[in-house]
This record gives C-alpha cells, sequence and structure tokens, in this order.
C-alpha cells in the first residue's frame, strides 16, 4: 500500500516542531492526523475518502473538520470516544472503530488500540507499516503523563507493537522507523530503566515529584521539567498499582 507522509509545522513540543500527517491507499484514501493546512494534502483531495486521528492532542487534530469537509470524506473516530472526538475537533464524527475494525482503503487498513500517549491512541496497520502517532519514535522518548497517560497500558502497546513486527513504522514525529523491533525494544528499556531509577528514589527517601525528578534524572531538563514531572507522575501511579510503593497523588513513600 502506498503510504505518502507530509510532515506539516504545527504549535507542538515535539523535536522539530512538526507533526506528520499520513494519507495511506491509492484511488481511495485514509488521511491521518491532518494536523494543518498543507498544499501536499490539497493535492491528494480527489482520492481521500477518510479522515481519523491516532489520538486527539491539538497538534494532531487541527485541520480534521476542514479537510473532511473539502473531500466529503467519511470522518472516523473511537469508539466510546465521541464526545472526546468532537470536543478536541469540532465536528461530528460519521463512524466509529475498534480494535480490529477496516477501514476500507485498497485491501484494507486496520485499527489496533495502542492506548498510553492518550487513553483513546489508536494505530493503522498496513501492508507496508503501521502508521503509530506518537507511540513510537526513532529517537529519544514519548512523553506518558496522567491523567491521560497510563504507563502500564503504554507499555503494553508497545510490547504488542513488537510483537506485530512490522516492515516499518510511520511516527507523528520523527523520521520512518526501518527498525520496529530494535526500536520498541530500545523504548521499553528506557521506560524499565526510568522507572527503576524512580523506585530508587522513592527508596531513598525522595517524597514529592520535584524530589525525585532531582534523582531519577541526570540530564538538563530546562524546558521540559514540566514534562518530565508528567512521566514521573506516571511511574509512580504504576508503581503504585503494582502495590510497590505508596502514592497519593502527591507524596510518594516505600511500601511496608
Amino acid at each position: 500500500m502506498r503510504i505518502e507522509r507530509i510532515p506539516l509545522e504545527v504549535s507542538t513540543r515535539a523535536p522539530g516542531g512538526r507533526t506528520a500527517a499520513y494519507v495511506l491507499g491509492d484511488d481511495e484514501a485514509l488521511l491521518v492526523d491532518p494536523a494543518a493546512s498543507d498544499e501536499r494534502i490539497d493535492d491528494e483531495l480527489d482520492r481521500i475518502d477518510h479522515v481519523a486521528v491516532t489520538h486527539h492532542h491539538p497538534d494532531h487534530v487541527g485541520r480534521v473538520a476542514e479537510y473532511a469537509a473539502a473531500a466529503d470524506a467519511t470522518v472516523w473516530c473511537r469508539s466510546g470516544r465521541v464526545d472526546a472526538f468532537r470536543s478536541a475537533v469540532g465536528i461530528e464524527p460519521d463512524r466509529s472503530f475498534s480494535e480490529g475494525t477496516a477501514i476500507p482503503v485498497c485491501d484494507s487498513v486496520v485499527v489496533r488500540d495502542t492506548p498510553g500517549h492518550a487513553v483513546e491512541h489508536v494505530a493503522f496497520e498496513s501492508d507496508t507499516g503501521v502508521v503509530v502517532g506518537d507511540l513510537a519514535v526513532a529517537e529519544g522518548s514519548v512523553v506518558v503523563g496522567p491523567p491521560e497517560g497510563d504507563m502500564r497500558a503504554y507499555l503494553t502497546s508497545l510490547r504488542r507493537l513488537r510483537a506485530m513486527n512490522p516492515e516499518r513504522l510511520f511516527p507523528a514525529h520523527g523520521p520512518v522507523i526501518d527498525d520496529p523491533r530494535s526500536t520498541c525494544e530500545r523504548l521499553i528499556r528506557h521506560r524499565l530503566d526510568r522507572e527503576r531509577r524512580v523506585l530508587a528514589a522513592v527508596e531513598d527517601g525522595n517524597r514529592s515529584v520535584a524530589d525525585i525528578l532531582d534523582v531519577a534524572y541526570d540530564k538538563d531538563l530546562d524546558g521540559v521539567r514540566d514534562l518530565a514531572g508528567a512521566t514521573v507522575r506516571a511511574h509512580l501511579d504504576k508503581l503504585h498499582h503494582e502495590g510497590r510503593i505508596r502514592w497519593d497523588g502527591s507524596r510518594a513513600d516505600r511500601r511496608g
């Protein structure tokens, strides 16, 4: 299946300041994550029949309504998340999808549930590869922070993607990933290593997110301290749910 990557200039804190939209298919195509207007998308309007997003964050949904109207396309939304979609996008979806739904473009694009970065996050699988939104990146890591982010779900989604072992990954931020399995393994190792640091910080007597941040991160957090703090909270949530620490949303403590 033909997959066209279209990086768009958007307001995002992701490195590079761009979110990639994707057009999947040939004569009948699916447009994913149209975050901004672009003449490269305009040139594809005649073949765009479906519009969907990987998740509802502002740097992914900015021009869904515009392009759906221009192409007279079917707008898709995650089942059970219609209200959130309407609030983010400003229009009513035409149809909803769930795990395993086939969107009829070429030989079909299949929806895969990949929550973690966001509750409603999905990926779009084709025979060419998987459009993964903010699930994976070629370099660095993805922010996973409550209330929408869930570290347990995120790690499960990465493991599922690793098991799928597609030919390529097409992320929203950064270049196409030609080594999906090793990229997933790197991201899993990174998260588990950060978890070990967070747990060690708590066991050493650090109680607040700010104190845990200073111990668990060994790099300059200037400009991204709030994002790192959100990720620490997600790790603390995970450790608490697993019974490894006590965490009430503001104070962490050893278990027992």
